[in-house]
């Protein structure tokens, strides 16, 4: 039900990017109805953790093992809507640079599917690093909990033995991830990342970094920076 929750509030944001209304203005209004509450209607580039797609996944098998076709795909749209929107986020840093991420730095700021936790198990910060190092991008990545040898493992199991090491950058501050980067992507909602000050960083690199929110985290402080982009 947590999992539902998720792709349906994400579900809501692709509809909401298309008709210019605000994400953060419905999650709220949906979560003011007590019936529903205000838990797990934050927008993200997808769920992640060990426990979610996989049971998710199970009770698909256990339905068509019973016969219930029609429960089974409603269970496995959960599965396929988060996919979507790790996809359209990835895809959303790789239209902003017109499909060519050649040459290209791409920062990625957040390995963990969450905040406060070292647990990487199905984050999407690993299928839009994929996605992304696919189009050709050097990737930069810093996770404040994450070591670089569970970010490799990450990489290298989805990669099936072929990750380009020349590629990525494991890197050990938010600055050093940052330095010359032509692209930004917020993939976990860290502290340090909300609290970061981007519009003096901004200033100061006097250039026209693109950031891309995908937790939505920074709306406040950028909502008139140019080359700002959320879910």
């Amino acid at each position: 039900m947590l999992s539902q929750r998720i792709s349906s509030i994400n579900s809501l944001s692709a509809l909401c990017e298309k008709t210019e209304a605000n994400i953060h203005e419905l999650s709220k209004a949906i979560g003011m109805d007590h019936r529903i509450g205000p838990h797990f209607l934050k927008v993200s580039s997808g769920f992640g953790g060990s426990c979610f797609q996989k049971d998710i996944l199970n009770l698909v098998y256990l339905c068509k093992y019973y016969g219930l076709n029609e429960v089974a795909e409603y269970w496995h749209q959960v599965v396929k809507m988060n996919d979507y929107q790790k996809n359209r986020f990835a895809q959303k840093i790789i239209n902003q640079f017109e499909g060519i991420l050649i040459n290209r730095k791409i920062s990625i700021l957040g390995w963990a599917f969450k905040a406060n936790t070292n647990d990487s198990r199905e984050s999407p910060s690993i299928y839009i690093a994929k996605k992304l190092l696919d189009a050709g991008a050097h990737i930069q990545i810093y996770d404040p909990m994450v070591p670089d040898s569970r970010i490799f493992s990450d990489l290298n199991t989805y990669f099936k033995d072929d990750v380009k090491l020349e590629n990525i950058t494991f890197c050990t501050t938010m600055r050093e991830a940052n330095k010359n980067a032509d692209g930004i992507a917020v993939l976990t909602d860290w502290d340090e990342f909300k609290e970061f000050d981007w519009i003096n960083y901004i200033d100061e690199i006097n250039s026209d970094v693109i950031i891309f929110d995908g937790r939505n985290i920074l709306e406040d402080e950028l909502k008139d920076y140019k080359h700002y982009f959320k879910l």
